[in-house]
């Protein structure tokens, strides 16, 4: 089904929030995450000849990722991401002009940029604030066209335009690379071990009869990809990893690993003094072999001055954290940087043009790639439409788990999950009191997500759910 790319007026933009808790503390760079607000977004457009719809989108507000300053405090993160939303939103409704579902993003975007720099955010942050309105909008976009997010993103309805703010990619055949995506209708989840998580053993320690060690994670849900984080104690990662490796090593799967330095080490040297131990170790002899790529070790002051093309020879390592712009991967690239994560929270353009980037890039003899990383996407909206976007862009494994430090929709709205798992039965199922993710073989059936909307056949409880919080912060204007 092809379409032109419609121009819209936006209408409305709301804002809402729920808590979530988790069921056991994650650890991850420099926090140990026990609990956080998810953001809901509402947008309303309009099109030219009358017609409406709203979209939706959900997204976590998560702690010392977007900025690890480590004066400031958890809730002072979630306010600085909330700032960011609400910059955006002010730009996105003062502007009456109709545009394309990607002009609105791509006219914004330097604004954005530079309104927050004013106050203090950085590009990431920033960045966080129209990834989650562009979402909602194209949700919307789809269900007045009466069409799927597949199918509109193949045919380019939201009307991507790279040339103007990625000169990189002047020249390239936009249309036909969105023409060759197909999505499938399964992915693997890429179970994360977090650095407090149990490894081996029974602990529990929750007493809700899910899994809490590593070990009980395999035996449940059959993971065959995992992702190892490590905290920058090259003796600690070391022994860790042996434990790590002693219970993949004996379950009999044929498994596959990222190993991700999370900012946790300063120097290229200080990295590679880790992986030189780690392949001489025997007992990591599987698992280093194991290892597919390296997710962005060094920190971000200082990521994008060094030049890691020797490390990249023996293992790909990708930006993350440091892909906080558009230019950002380009730059990374010069430096030996050989791919590059998808994020929802960064934005499912930057997924898209990045993507395109990795198709120019490799039709000259490149080897660059994308990686689907999204740790803490919640059950409902947030999940479904990140694998929506990371199974179109061509990956076949994606961070997942936040289906395991989390209680599934266990909290909400007992109609509300009801709803979700009526529209989406081979993604969830009901088990231990609660919709949840249902993972088997260590893969999601993802089939369901074809549907009208960018996959969100089901909708929250908009009724019960209270609006976002004003942020405190009182940043220099």
């Amino acid at each position: 089904m092809k379409f032109d790319a419609p121009r819209f007026r936006i209408s409305e933009i709301h804002l809402m929030e729920r808590d979530v808790v988790l069921r056991m503390p994650f650890r991850f760079g420099v926090v140990t995450l026990t609990e956080a607000p998810q953001l809901y977004v509402r947008a309303r457009i309009r099109l030219a000849d009358g017609r409406e719809a709203w979209g939706a989108g959900a997204e976590m507000l998560v702690p010392k990722w977007f900025d690890k300053d480590l004066t400031r405090t958890n809730e002072e993160n979630f306010d600085q991401l909330r700032l960011a939303v609400r910059i955006a939103r002010d730009g996105y409704l003062d502007d009456d002009a109709p545009r394309t579902a990607f002009g609105h993003f791509a006219t914004h975007y330097g604004e954005q940029i530079d309104a927050c720099a004013a106050r203090g955010l950085n590009s990431l942050v920033a960045g966080y604030g129209p990834a989650q309105l562009d979402r909602a909008i194209l949700d919307a976009l789809c269900r007045v066209l009466d069409t799927s997010f597949y199918d509109a993103v193949r045919a380019n309805v939201p009307g991507i335009a790279p040339a103007g703010l990625t000169p990189d990619l002047a020249g390239f055949d936009m249309e036909e690379f969105l023409g060759t995506l197909v999505p499938g209708d399964r992915i693997a989840a890429r179970h994360t071990v977090g650095l407090v998580d149990a490894i081996s053993g029974r602990p529990e320690h929750v007493h809700d009869g899910l899994p809490e060690s590593l070990e009980e994670v395999v035996t449940a849900y059959g993971h065959d990809w995992f992702k190892l984080k490590v905290g920058g104690q090259v003796d600690a990662d070391i022994a860790r990893l042996i434990e790590i490796a002693g219970v993949l090593d004996a379950s009999g799967v044929s498994y596959r690993a990222s190993l991700d330095g999370n900012e946790q080490y300063d120097d290229l040297a200080a990295l590679r003094a880790l992986w030189d131990r780690m392949s001489a170790e025997p007992k990591l002899a599987r698992l280093v072999a194991a290892i597919e790529f390296i997710e962005q070790p060094i920190n971000r002051k200082h990521a994008l001055e060094k030049d890691v093309s020797a490390l990249s020879a023996i293992k790909p390592v990708i930006i993350d954290e440091s892909d906080a712009e558009l230019g950002s991967f380009p730059a990374a690239r010069a430096l030996g940087y050989r791919g590059v994560s998808s994020k929802m929270c960064k934005g499912l353009y930057k997924s898209v043009l990045n993507a395109a980037r990795c198709a120019h890039w490799n039709a000259s003899g490149g080897q660059y790639f994308m990686t689907a990383e999204d740790l803490t996407t919640q059950a409902g909206l947030s999940v479904q439409q990140d694998l929506a976007l990371v199974s179109l862009l061509g990956m076949t494994h994606v961070e997942r788990n936040g289906h395991h430090y989390v209680n599934g929709m266990a909290g909400l709205p007992e109609s509300e999950q009801a709803a979700f798992l009526a529209a989406f039965p081979d993604l969830y199922e009901r088990s231990h009191g609660a919709v949840r993710l249902r993972i088997r073989a260590g893969s999601l059936a993802i089939g369901s997500l074809r549907g009208v909307g960018f996959a969100s056949s089901a909708q929250p409880d908009w009724d019960t759910m209270p609006e976002s919080p004003l942020p405190k912060l009182h940043e220099a204007a």
